[in-house]
C-alpha cells in the first residue's frame, strides 16, 4: 500500500471498500487535516471532530475524487467547509475577530511576525489562492514533497514546477499584506515549514480506521451511511448503535465476530503506532529546536533594526550602488552597441528617446531608470534583444505578473520570431507630462502598431517603472 498514489488507494476503496486502502489514506494525510483543522477551530478535541468529519466525507465521495491528481487540497477545502460549520454552531465567530483586532494592533508595533500571528490568517489566504497555487504549496510546504517529486506528480518540468510554487508564495504573501501581516517571502516559507503540519493525537488514526472496518460490516447498499454515523458520534452512541445492530442481525454471532475482528486489528493498530510515539516526540523535540533558532533569528534581527544609524547608512550605500550599477548598465549597453558596429563604421553613442524623435527600436539600448523615457528605452531594448529578465523589471509587481505570464510557455523559435519582428520597428515618444514627484504619463507611438498607447509611470525607490498600458 505504501507504494500506491491516493488515487489508486481511492479507487480500490471505491470498487472494493478495502479497508486496508482506506486506512493507508487516513495515515498519509490525518496529520495534516488535523493541523488544518486546529488552526480553523482552536480547540483540539473540536480538531478531532472535524478531522473525523473530513474522512467521513472522503469515504462518501471517493468514487468521485479517483481521478484528482492531489488529494490535499480537495481535503483542506472540506475542513475548511465543516470547521466553518462547527465555529457558527459555537457562536466564535466574535471572539475570533477581536483577537484578529488585537494581533492587528501588535502587527502594527512589531515587524517580526511569529507563528502565533500566521496562524489565525493560514487557512483563509490559503483558500483565496486558486487551486494550481495551492496544490503546489501543498505539495512543497505542507507534504514535504522534493521539486522533481512535485513536478511529476503536477505533471511539469522541475523548473515549471518551482515557478509554480515561488508565485505561489509571493501571492500568499501579499494576502498576509491585505491582512495587515508583513512578512518576507523567505521567512513566511521558514514558518509554514517548521508550524504548518502538528501531529495528530496518537490514538485519532486508529479511532477513524477502526470505526471504518466496524462500518463496513453492515449491509452493502448502506454501507457508506453507517461509516458516517459512526465516526461522528460520541463513544456512548457508537455502544448503542453496535448494540441495535447486534439485536437485529438475530442470533448475532456472526456481527459479534466481526466486531471481535475489528478490535484485534484496532489492537493491532495501537501495537503498529506505540514504536512511532518516540519517533513523534524526537521529530516534536527537532520542532522546537527550530522554532528556538527562530526565535533567535528574530532576536538578532530586532538588534539589527535598533541601529537606526547604522540602517540608514547601509541604506544610502544601497542606493548609491544602484545608481552606480545602472549607470554600469548603461556603459555596458553602450559598449554592445559600439562593438556591433561594422569595422568601416563611426562608433556612434546609442540613441537616446526625446519627444518627437522617430527612432529604430534596434537602435535602443539600456539606459537605465532613472527618467521616464530612460525606463520606456531600457523596457524596449530589453524586449527587442530577447532580455526577458531585464525586460521584466521595467514593470511594477503587478504587472510584472500579468507580463511573465504572458510569455510563460512560448517556445524560443516564437520568442525570437516576435523580438525580431518588434526590433524592426520605430518608435516615438509624442508627449510626456510629469503629474507628480512619483508618478507620469508617457505617450508614445510605435510603428507595429499604428496607434498612440499611454503608459503611467510610477518611482519606487528611486527608478521608475511602467504600471499601465492604455490605448
Amino acid at each position: 500500500m505504501n507504494g500506491q498514489t491516493d488515487a489508486q488507494l481511492l479507487h480500490a476503496y471505491a470498487e472494493s471498500r478495502s479497508e486496508a486502502a482506506f486506512n493507508e489514506l487516513v495515515r498519509r494525510h490525518v496529520d495534516f487535516v488535523y493541523s488544518a483543522a486546529r488552526r480553523m477551530v482552536c480547540d483540539p478535541h473540536l480538531a478531532e471532530d472535524v478531522t473525523q468529519g473530513v474522512f467521513v466525507a472522503l469515504a462518501k465521495s471517493a468514487g468521485q475524487l479517483i481521478n484528482r491528481p492531489v488529494l490535499s487540497g480537495w481535503l483542506h477545502r472540506t475542513a475548511q467547509n465543516i470547521a466553518a460549520q462547527t465555529v457558527r454552531t459555537i457562536e466564535r465567530r466574535r471572539a475570533r475577530e477581536q483577537e484578529a483586532a488585537a494581533m492587528n494592533e501588535l502587527l502594527s508595533a512589531e515587524s517580526e511576525v511569529s507563528w502565533e500571528h500566521i496562524a489565525p490568517h493560514l487557512d483563509a489566504a490559503l483558500g483565496e489562492l486558486s487551486e494550481s497555487d495551492r496544490d503546489a504549496l501543498f505539495l512543497r510546504y505542507f507534504e514535504r514533497k522534493s521539486a522533481r517529486d512535485m513536478a511529476a506528480t503536477l505533471g511539469v518540468s522541475d523548473e515549471a514546477a518551482q515557478k509554480r510554487v515561488n508565485r505561489a508564495v509571493e501571492r500568499l504573501r501579499e494576502l498576509f499584506t491585505k491582512r495587515g501581516v508583513t512578512i518576507g517571502a523567505g521567512a513566511l516559507v521558514i514558518v509554514i515549514s517548521a508550524n504548518a503540519v502538528q501531529a495528530a493525537p496518537i490514538g485519532l488514526a486508529i479511532t477513524i480506521s477502526a470505526a471504518a472496518a466496524l462500518a463496513g460490516t453492515a449491509v452493502a447498499a448502506t454501507a457508506t451511511a453507517s461509516a458516517t454515523k459512526a465516526i461522528a458520534m460520541t463513544a456512548f452512541q457508537k455502544t448503542a448503535v453496535t448494540a441495535a445492530l447486534t439485536v437485529a442481525v438475530g442470533a448475532g454471532i456472526y456481527e459479534a465476530n466481526q466486531v471481535a475482528t475489528a478490535r484485534a486489528r484496532t489492537r493491532t493498530l495501537e501495537g503498529q503506532q506505540a514504536p512511532l510515539a518516540d519517533q513523534i516526540q524526537q521529530l516534536q523535540r527537532e520542532r522546537d529546536d527550530a522554532t528556538n533558532q527562530l526565535a533567535q533569528l528574530n532576536d538578532k534581527i530586532r538588534s539589527a533594526k535598533s541601529n537606526d544609524t547604522e540602517l540608514l547608512r547601509l541604506r544610502n550605500e544601497v542606493g548609491t550602488l544602484r545608481n552606480q550599477t545602472n549607470e554600469l548598465l548603461r556603459l555596458q549597453a553602450e559598449n554592445r552597441q559600439l562593438r556591433a558596429d561594422p569595422p568601416s563604421g563611426k562608433a556612434q553613442r546609442p540613441p537616446n528617446l526625446a519627444a518627437g524623435d522617430l527612432v529604430p527600436v534596434e537602435s535602443l539600448a539600456f539606459v537605465g531608470y532613472t527618467t521616464p523615457q530612460a525606463t520606456f528605452q531600457s523596457t524596449l531594448s530589453a524586449f527587442a534583444t530577447r532580455d526577458l529578465k531585464t525586460f521584466f523589471e521595467g514593470f511594477t509587481t503587478e504587472l510584472r505578473h500579468q507580463k511573465e505570464e504572458e510569455e510563460t510557455g512560448k517556445s524560443e523559435a516564437d520568442l525570437a520570431q516576435r523580438a525580431a519582428r518588434f526590433a524592426a520597428n520605430a518608435v516615438r515618444i509624442l508627449d510626456s507630462r510629469q503629474v507628480s514627484d512619483d508618478e507620469a504619463r508617457l505617450t508614445v507611438f510605435l510603428t507595429i502598431e499604428q496607434r498612440p498607447v499611454t503608459l503611467t509611470m510610477k518611482r519606487i525607490s528611486g527608478e521608475w517603472k511602467i504600471s499601465a498600458e492604455k490605448e
